[in-house]
Formats: structure tokens, C-alpha cells, sequence
């Protein structure tokens, strides 16, 4: 299987080949691609028994309400109540933005063994095919890692291909926050990765802290991998618009708007994750102070300026990164529109010193990986351009 994070070179033509064939389509049968998330059956109802369950004796708050008055109503509860809310609607809980970490950590690990028990049961039914059942014993193990001591599960969700994110490093009390947005083919089976480990999400972010810390070991930090979106597979449709962006940028403006305190955030978007970044710009919340993008195939804009946020805009692509042939160009909602690497785009570039094509950016010892660690501790004036006039760093001052 190809995809924005694993293929090799793409081929120009090809693409813009397949663009036409696209357009052929759109003329002759109309749009057909699918809208939205499939409904999360486990999780929505787990929401349903929340919405219509109660805690001494009161009605609980609807859980898509504000993240603040989530927050306080979990503040009028004592430790007891808040523990009993999550073994009684785990999935309800881990997932909801405005629910304390601590107790979100809690919940999802006991979502995570319910669907261990689930997968575990499936790799023996016979009813299955083997590969049913190998597939089954595939998600029981990462199940299993996701569940060992000292993992941050922020939010989880087992329906469909599964959706993932986890904290490093203490969310309370962190001065700067980091979130790494990844790209296509990202689910709970791909969430970490042994072999390339830091193409994975868990590996990008778990690099990305410790870089952090290495940079700047005064200042207390924290990372998220966020895989808590419906991905695109692969090089398909589904790639090629920004319909999952739309609805991954939602969902990342809804964490992004729940995080505790009011530290710094910087947003980390490899690939497809740029995509959703840039969509969901606009409607970032004024704690976001920078976004770095890598690997993009666009932003949904002409300009850095057109994204609607009063965060700087850094960009980085390897040279022997492939999606540097991809065509950057929107047309009838295909494409992600112009190179955050350009001139005309106007992104603070950074160098990307032996990174390792597309999916290198976060391998240590490389000066991505290093820049966006730069980034997320704010020792602004720290970090490496991609030109040797140093016009990445034009006007800015650390904000450590």
C-alpha cells in the first residue's frame, strides 16, 4: 500500500493523470465521497447512558457542553465521585474535553481493557476467518502496550480502525504544550511502531519531549500524540480533499480549547496533518503560538497570511522528501493548494539537516527534529533556517 507517509517518489504525471480521471468522474456521476465519520457505536453509547445517568442524586451535564463548564462542574466533585463516573462510562469520560487528564488517563485505561477483552475473544471465534483472527490479535497487543504503567491515554476510541492520543510528560503543569498532528494511515495499529519507530505518532511525540528537555531542561513541557481523528488511507480520494481535514480540524480545536492552564501551544503537523492544521487555523484559540509544518502537500491557502491565525508559521521539507513532487494546486476541492515551502507562501523555513525523507522529521539528531524543539520551548532565535541569511528568524525573540 502507498501512502502520504510510507511511498516512494510519486510520479507528476501520474497524479495529475488521476486528477483528470478525478474531474472525468465528478462530470459524469457527481460527488459520491463519503461525508464524515462513521458513527462511533461504542463511544456514543457510552455518551447516550451518560446523558441519561446521574450523581448524587443530579442529572449530569451534556457532554458535548463547554469545556469550562465541564471543568467545573468535575471541580464540584469529590475523588470517589469522579472515579465512579469512569468505570460507570469509561469511554465517555476518557474522551471528554473538560474532564480532568488525571481522570481521562484512568478512564481510558479501563476502556482499553474492556477492548482487550473484546479482541482477545475474537482472536479464538471461529467464526472469524484467520485473518479476522490475526487482525484481532494484532489490535490485543497494541491494546496491551497502550495499557502499561506510566502511558497518558487522553482520549480512545476502539470503533472502526481506532483513534489514539497520549500525553508525555505532565499536562497540568507544563509551561509549553506541543501537539504532533500525523498524516494518512494513522489508527491504532499504526499509532506506534517498532520497526521506524519515529514515524509513528508515539515515537514522534515521545522524540519531540525528549528533544525538548535536552533543549531546554528548565522549562517544564509537555507533548501530545494526537491520532484522535479519522485519517485518510492511503493516496485515495480521501487524500486528495480535505473532507477528513475538516472534520480532524474540529476535533483538534476541541482539545486544543479543553487543555489545562494557560500555557504556550505549539502545533507539530507532518504531512496530511497540515492539511488540518491549516484548515482548522482560523478557529485555533489564542494559545497557539506557532505552526511548524513538515512533508506538507499544502495548507488549504495561497499565503500564510490567508490561514486567519496570529501564530507564526514555520515550514521544513527534506530533500529527498517525495511529496516535493506532489502537485501544489486546488482545483474543484481537489489538491491542498499552494507550497508552505515557497516564497510567495511566505513561511518562516527552517532547515531539515539529515532528516530522512518523508517520515524522518522526528528522528533524533536531525535538525528538524532539533528545530521543532526549538520551537516548542520557544528559544525562537535557536533555531536553523533553510537559507544562510537566517530570514526565518527576521523579528523574533525568544519566548521562553
Amino acid at each position: 500500500m502507498t501512502s502520504f507517509d510510507t511511498s516512494p517518489q510519486l510520479n507528476v504525471w501520474r497524479m495529475l493523470l488521476a486528477l483528470a480521471v478525478v474531474f472525468v468522474m465528478l462530470a459524469t456521476t457527481g460527488w459520491t465521497a463519503m461525508r464524515g465519520h462513521r458513527t462511533t457505536t461504542e463511544l456514543a453509547a457510552s455518551l447516550s447512558a451518560w446523558e441519561h445517568g446521574s450523581i448524587a442524586g443530579h442529572r449530569l451535564p451534556d457532554p458535548e457542553a463547554a469545556p469550562a463548564l465541564l471543568a467545573g462542574f468535575f471541580a464540584t466533585l469529590t475523588e470517589g465521585q469522579q472515579t465512579s463516573l469512569a468505570r460507570r462510562y469509561p469511554l465517555a469520560v476518557g474522551n471528554m474535553n473538560g474532564a480532568p487528564a488525571q481522570l481521562r488517563y484512568r478512564a481510558n485505561r479501563i476502556a482499553l481493557g474492556k477492548a482487550r477483552r473484546v479482541e482477545l475473544a475474537r482472536m479464538h471465534d471461529k467464526r472469524l476467518t484467520s485473518s479476522g483472527q490475526h487482525l484481532a490479535g494484532r489490535r490485543m497487543h497494541r491494546l496491551e502496550s497502550l495499557m502499561e504503567p506510566g502511558r497518558q491515554i487522553l482520549s480512545f476510541d476502539p470503533d472502526g480502525t481506532g483513534r489514539v492520543a497520549e500525553v508525555f510528560g505532565d499536562l497540568d503543569k507544563a509551561e509549553r504544550v506541543s501537539v504532533v498532528v500525523p498524516g494518512v494511515d494513522t489508527d491504532l495499529l499504526t499509532f506506534q511502531r517498532t520497526d521506524r519507530r519515529h514515524s509513528a505518532p508515539a515515537g514522534m511525540a515521545g522524540a519531540l519531549y525528549d528533544a525538548e528537555r535536552a533543549a531546554s531542561p528548565g522549562t517544564r513541557t509537555a507533548v501530545i500524540a494526537w491520532a484522535d481523528y479519522t485519517a485518510p488511507s492511503g493516496l485515495g480520494m480521501d487524500a486528495a480533499t480535505a473532507l477528513r481535514a475538516e472534520a480532524g480540524a474540529v476535533r483538534l480545536n476541541g482539545l486544543l480549547r479543553a487543555l489545562p492552564g494557560d500555557a504556550p501551544v505549539s502545533l507539530f503537523c507532518h504531512s496530511y496533518g497540515s492539511v488540518v492544521c491549516g484548515v482548522g487555523a482560523r478557529s485555533l484559540p489564542g494559545r497557539v503560538t506557532d505552526i511548524a509544518v513538515a512533508g506538507s502537500p499544502g495548507m488549504r491557502a495561497e499565503r500564510a497570511s490567508g490561514l486567519g491565525t496570529g501564530a507564526r508559521v514555520w515550514a521544513m521539507r527534506d530533500a529527498d522528501d517525495w511529496i516535493e513532487d506532489v502537485p501544489h494546486l486546488e482545483l474543484g476541492g481537489l489538491g491542498h493548494g499552494a507550497d508552505p515551502m515557497s516564497a510567495e507562501f511566505g513561511a518562516r523555513v527552517l532547515s531539515s539537516r539529515d532528516a530522512r525523507g518523508h517520515a524522518g522529521y522526528f528522528v533524533p539528531g536531525t535538525d528538524s527534529l532539533r528545530n521543532f524543539a526549538e520551537i516548542g520551548t520557544g528559544a525562537y532565535r535557536a533555531v536553523d533556517c533553510a537559507d544562510d541569511e537566517d530570514t526565518c528568524r527576521a523579528g523574533l525573540s525568544d519566548g521562553a
